[in-house]
């Protein structure tokens, strides 16, 4: 990795718990975040009969999608402003956060939802002073692609 995206375990184990357990809509999700860099993050979540949308074909709802890919993003963006300030403390970059959020989402389906677990990927795009910018993905299970997405967010 390179050491510009580098942050220390503390801040990286802080921001899986900060997203993990304490935004109980992505415990609900079941959202687990498993790569985190300070320019990509990819995250997992398994197919639950509570996350379906088309009950008579076992697809997921287009919102958990939505939800999944917005809050993979966010968390992307959090994790490079963490890279851009590396050495301040949890209580810092929680401020950083508290200011995060999205501007603009858009969400293109591409496939239905089928599938026994997920891979959700953001990469930032540009991470301005005010703005980031991402590009997130939705997997199913075979690698196949789902959904895209691009999230515009502000963080100051």
């Amino acid at each position: 990795m390179n050491k510009a995206h580098e942050f220390e375990a503390e801040i990286l184990a802080s921001l899986k718990h900060l997203y993990e357990e304490k935004i109980v809509f992505n415990k609900l999700l079941g959202l687990k975040m498993n790569v985190v860099t300070g320019t990509h993050v990819s995250a997992s979540m398994a197919m639950r009969n509570e996350l379906v949308g088309n009950f008579s074909q076992g697809r997921l709802h287009g919102g958990v999608i939505s939800a999944a890919l917005d809050t993979t993003g966010g968390f992307a963006v959090t994790a490079a402003l963490c890279a851009r300030y590396n050495g301040e403390s949890v209580e810092q970059h929680a401020v950083r956060f508290s200011k995060l959020g999205t501007i603009d989402l858009r969400i293109d389906y591409l496939r239905p939802g089928i599938s026994t677990h997920f891979e959700i990927r953001a990469q930032v795009i540009r991470l301005g002073a005010r703005i980031a910018n991402t590009r997130m993905e939705f997997l199913g299970a075979d690698g196949k692609l789902l959904a895209t997405g691009n999230g515009v967010y502000i963080v100051s």
